[in-house]
């Protein structure tokens, strides 16, 4: 359905601190830079996370139009409920918490029912054994490098680790799974994360957040090596 981005890694910007008046503007910003591949979207709902962002019928609005797919992050307590509403023409990708899903391989085998792309999110504390019995299952596994909820927080540098161990596991018993990045990406440490074994990086504040968002997106064209989809 959609092309991949010939960049080392994908972007995929956050619309959490997005100007929701202009987001038909900032989608199309989104796709005029080839290191763009998806665009994130964080539901919060101020039980799991400390904060509410959007739900199910702002995503829905949305899709069909967009030119890039969309990466669902379900940041909330027993995701299993709100699945079927993410699902859209536009959705390449659900995320769940592992800590947040009671029953992990059922959510996901409930996300890949709908023919969506399933991923399971790894919170800052959580290891990766949490992860040892979907591996094969997952579509993508999501590193947490900031503790959810907010957006503008700093890299936790130990998650460095999580990634390689991540790609080790990938490696070692021959799959597949996108590793994801989220939380404190930018220009000064979106290489090193790339170059441990993340595929998709996910940055909001770094850059919508920017003097100009437009020069931004242009720097991590060139940073990750875009030419094109």
């Amino acid at each position: 359905m959609f092309e991949n981005s010939k960049c080392i890694a994908k972007l995929a910007p956050s619309i959490l601190t997005a100007d929701f008046a202009n987001l038909g503007e900032t989608f199309r910003m989104f796709e005029r830079h080839p290191s763009v591949g998806y665009i994130h979207f964080d539901v919060m709902d101020g039980d799991f996370v400390p904060n509410i962002s959007f739900g199910a019928p702002v995503v829905r609005s949305l899709a069909g139009g967009a030119k890039l797919p969309f990466d669902v992050h379900l940041m909330v307590t027993e995701p299993a409920r709100f699945v079927e509403g993410y699902v859209t023409e536009s959705t390449e990708f659900i995320v769940v918490h592992a800590e947040a899903a009671v029953h992990l391989d059922r959510t996901l085998r409930h996300i890949k029912s709908f023919g969506v792309k399933c991923g399971a999110a790894l919170n800052p504390a959580t290891p990766t054994e949490a992860l040892d019995y979907v591996f094969d299952i997952v579509d993508q596994v999501l590193v947490m490098s900031v503790n959810p909820g907010f957006g503008g927080q700093s890299f936790i540098p130990a998650c460095m680790d999580k990634i390689h161990r991540l790609a080790e596991i990938r490696s070692e018993r021959g799959l597949d799974f996108k590793i994801a990045v989220d939380g404190g990406i930018s220009r000064a440490n979106a290489l090193a994360v790339a170059e441990a074994g993340a595929e998709i990086l996910i940055a909001g504040s770094a850059i919508l957040n920017a003097a100009d968002p437009e020069a931004e997106l242009a720097a991590f064209d060139e940073l990750l090596g875009g030419t094109g989809r």
